[in-house]
This record gives structure tokens, C-alpha cells and sequence, in this order.
């Protein structure tokens, strides 16, 4: 059976920020239905963690690993849940905090996580086959294996693939670390190595060191080839092409399901979507909105450039005046594009609902109620709200980039194709006559509507496609 040693720096249900820490525990649940054997290292927030599965936790071993002139105290803790065997890395001074990223010493903090796993392995007796990598938090370990913990004989047969969720956080230091943190020397500090425009770059290291590299679409691999695309890498991830794939993600569809959701009002299936009018009602009730079936709009988002919403804030004003339609909008991100909705919200009343906060009840309230989910990113590796939005019969709008490109089939008026919308040209004016197709669509053709939610609902996104895809390409990297 092939072992699988699976290195995130979050991963639900304990603690996530994002897609990663969704990944983090589904990929590995479905890698286990698979035959393979998978156990998972994130590092140990107490002050995250959730306390029924603090209660669990047990002790497995401590050492110290050595960070610069630091010894540094490095509990392991463990915890199975769901038949995935977690290992949690405990050292106060790195990892007691509020926060799971975003301090000053990052780079000192996530530079022993990934000595702690390499000092790990061989402590508790898990020397993996795979040694599976995701983002800059854990791309320098090809690195440390290579030139750190080389003559650890224990080690040599270990095969390192490298996921990349985001190009655009990299982990970029001063040269210094690679002596004042790891203890190594320059010989790796070359361009075909970890040289980054005089700096360090944990990421482009893990990409010329691991044996393959992937990242969570098949369109984003290849974009991420481009300059447009690949955030000053893109010389690097090609001449790397030949290790690099696209593997896309999947959403888990026991959780996101209609017709067992337990938030829901009136649960449904793709064969009654009566039901999900009462959804609509219900949520127009909590939210104050005027109840009446109008076209329901939804973005749950991080509130960033990236997913678009500038582009979003930009189209509305005309569509809004013109369109009698009701807009919900989920999440937190960047204060100005915070303060623009709440801006929206004050202007449009009746109209328009912004829930500036982080609600995974409500988000799934509003995948049921809403009829279009608007997801126009900049770039997006592989996104999950679109997926999920499908499952609920809420047809996305997209912009044509990444995941969303491999995933949302755009309508086609002439064959009756399709599971949602999409754009190539990102402007607001496009945009924006997108929005007023799909709205026109929904008001003036029920049938072809009802047709498209059936397609976008019978969509197979479960995990199951994906960790048969990582299983080939663990089989093919122990050839």
C-alpha cells in the first residue's frame, strides 16, 4: 500500500482559511476510500483548535529541532478523525496565537515547521513513499531533503510532489535565512535553485527540487506558464513543465447536498426544485428583504481583487437601476472593497443585502436561495464555491480563467448545453451584459432554466476523480 504524508499549514475541521484547509481534509478521506494510506502534519494552534478534538489529542513524541542558534522545544501530538491519522506540531512561541498566518516572523515560524516534519518521519516510525507538499509553508522541504537531512538513508526513497493552491504567495526572504534559520549553505542559491531576484524563494526552490509539481486545475497549470498568469515564475514553472499537471479539486457533496443540508429551510433534489422557492422566501425573510420572486443573486468570496469583486463593484450601478433583482453578498476581505458594499446596501435597500462577516450556515442559506452565483475572478486556481453553488441549482457566472473555466460548461442557446455562464474579456460592460443574459433567461425561459439547473446538479464533482488522479501520479513518481 502506498504511504502518503500529507503537509499543510491548516486543515479543517480543526482549523482553515480558505480552500487549503478544505483540501486538507477532504483530499486525504478520499485518498484512504482509495487504498491509500494517508496521515496528515499541520502545525497545532491550541487557541484555534475546537475543544472536542483538543480533548482528543494525545501525545506521540518531543525533540528539539535546531532553528539557527535556537534549539527549539517540538511537541508532536495526534488525533484520527474520520480514519485520517493527523500529527499536530506543538511549540507555543511559533504557533500559540490568534492568527494562522500573517506575522512578522513567518518566515522563522514555518522554517521549523518544515525541519519538524523532516525530524518527525523517522521518530514516529512514518517514512512515507509520498511526501505530498502544499504552498510555500511546506515547498522549501525538497529543499532541506536534498541538502539538510541527505544522510538520513531512511529518507533517500522518498518522492516529494508539491501543490500549488495560489502562485501568488511564495515565500520570499532574505538570503540570510539560509544560514541564520536552516543551516545550510549557498550551494543551492543559484537561479536554477532558490535565487529569487537577490531574495529567497521558498516556492520556486520547491519547484525546481520536487520530483513533480501540481496545481489544483488543468487550466491553471497551464496559465500559470504565462507571464499574465504566473506571478514572475512562469520562466521557472516552464522549464519545469515536464513535472507539472493539473489535478482539479472537489467539493464534498455529502456536506453540500440540498436535499440533507441541515440549514436549509426546505431541503430539495434536482427532481423537486419546488422547494427551493421556499429557500428563496426564507432567506428574503432573514435578511429583510421584500419577498417576491425576483431574480436572487449571490457572491460568498473573500472580498479581494483577485475574486473579481472590484470588477463586480464596478458593473452594478447601471445593471441595478435598470433590473429589478436582489443581490446577497457574504464575506470579509480588503476595507475598501468592504465599505463599497456597505455603500451598495445604503443605496439600494430593497435591492441589495452585504453580510460583511464569515457564515458557513448562511452561506449554505444562500447557495440554496440564490438562482445566480457570480464568481467573475481575476485568476482562480481551481475555486469550490462554483462547484458548490451547482450542487444547490444556483447557476454561476464566471469569468473564463482556471478552475472555473475546467468546471462551469458556458450555456449554449443553440444545443441547450451548459451548467452556468461565462466571459472571457474582463470588463465591466461585459460583465455586465452577461448578467443581463442570464437574468433575461431566467425571467423569460423557466424551462431551459429548469434545464440547466438539472445539468449543473447531476455534475460529478465528488473527491473520488481527484484522488484517483493523485494515485496515478504517486504510482507513476514510485516507478
Amino acid at each position: 500500500m502506498t504511504r502518503v504524508l500529507f503537509a499543510a499549514a491548516e486543515s479543517a475541521p480543526f482549523y482553515k482559511t480558505g480552500g487549503l484547509g478544505d483540501v486538507s481534509m477532504a483530499l486525504p478521506r478520499a485518498l484512504q476510500a482509495e487504498g491509500v494510506e494517508t496521515r496528515v502534519v499541520i502545525p497545532y494552534y491550541p487557541r484555534r483548535m475546537p475543544a472536542e478534538y483538543q480533548q482528543q489529542l494525545k501525545p506521540v513524541t518531543h525533540f528539539t529541532v535546531q532553528v539557527g542558534a535556537r534549539a527549539m522545544y517540538c511537541g508532536v501530538k495526534t488525533v484520527t478523525v474520520a480514519h485520517v491519522q493527523y500529527y499536530l506540531i506543538d511549540n507555543l512561541d511559533y504557533f500559540g496565537r490568534d492568527g494562522l498566518y500573517g506575522y512578522w516572523d513567518d518566515g522563522e515560524r514555518f522554517a521549523f515547521f518544515q525541519m519538524a516534519i523532516c525530524e518527525m518521519m523517522e521518530r514516529i516510525d512514518y517514512i512515507p513513499d509520498i511526501l505530498q507538499l502544499n504552498d510555500w509553508h511546506t515547498a522549501f522541504i525538497p529543499v532541506l531533503l536534498a541538502e539538510k537531512y541527505y544522510w538520513i538513508e531512511a529518507y533517500r526513497d522518498i518522492k516529494t510532489l508539491l501543490t500549488i493552491h495560489n502562485l501568488q504567495f511564495q515565500g520570499i526572504y532574505d538570503p540570510i535565512i539560509l544560514d541564520s534559520l536552516f543551516h545550510i549553505g549557498t550551494e543551492t542559491y543559484t537561479e536554477s535553485g532558490v535565487a529569487f531576484y537577490d531574495r529567497v524563494n521558498w516556492l520556486k526552490g520547491g519547484i525546481n527540487f520536487a520530483d513533480a509539481v501540481n496545481t489544483v486545475s488543468p487550466t491553471y497549470a497551464q496559465e500559470i506558464q504565462t507571464p499574465a498568469f504566473g506571478e514572475h515564475l512562469d520562466g521557472v514553472l516552464r522549464a519545469n513543465r515536464h513535472k507539472l499537471s493539473g489535478i482539479l479539486n472537489g467539493i464534498d457533496t455529502q456536506v453540500y447536498d440540498p436535499a440533507t443540508d441541515p440549514a436549509l429551510k426546505v431541503n430539495y433534489t434536482v427532481k423537486d426544485l419546488k422547494s427551493k422557492r421556499l429557500d428563496k422566501r426564507a432567506l428574503q425573510r432573514r435578511l429583510g428583504l421584500p419577498e417576491k420572486n425576483v431574480p436572487l443573486l449571490a457572491v460568498i468570496s473573500r472580498l479581494t481583487r483577485q475574486k473579481g469583486i472590484d470588477l463586480l463593484l464596478d458593473s452594478l450601478n447601471p445593471f441595478l437601476q435598470r433590473q429589478d433583482v436582489q443581490l446577497v453578498v457574504l464575506g470579509t476581505g480588503e476595507p475598501a472593497l468592504e465599505q463599497a458594499w456597505r455603500t451598495y446596501q445604503q443605496a439600494y435597500p430593497q435591492k441589495v443585502v452585504a453580510a460583511i462577516q464569515f457564515d458557513t450556515q448562511l452561506a449554505q442559506q444562500i447557495y440554496a436561495a440564490s438562482d445566480l452565483f457570480l464568481m467573475p475572478s481575476a485568476f482562480e486556481p481551481c475555486g469550490l464555491s462554483q462547484m458548490m453553488a451547482m450542487h444547490y441549482g444556483s447557476l454561476p457566472i464566471v469569468h473564463a480563467v482556471g478552475g472555473l473555466r475546467d468546471t462551469v460548461l458556458p450555456y449554449n442557446q443553440y444545443t441547450g448545453q451548459g451548467t452556468g455562464f461565462s466571459f472571457d474579456d474582463y470588463r465591466p460592460e461585459v460583465f455586465r451584459k452577461m448578467l443581463t443574459v442570464a437574468v433575461n433567461l431566467y425571467r423569460h425561459d423557466p424551462q431551459i432554466w429548469r434545464q440547466l439547473q438539472h445539468q449543473a446538479m447531476t455534475c460529478d464533482f465528488g473527491w473520488e476523480r481527484s484522488a484517483q488522479q493523485y494515485r496515478t501520479t504517486y504510482l507513476k513518481l514510485m516507478r
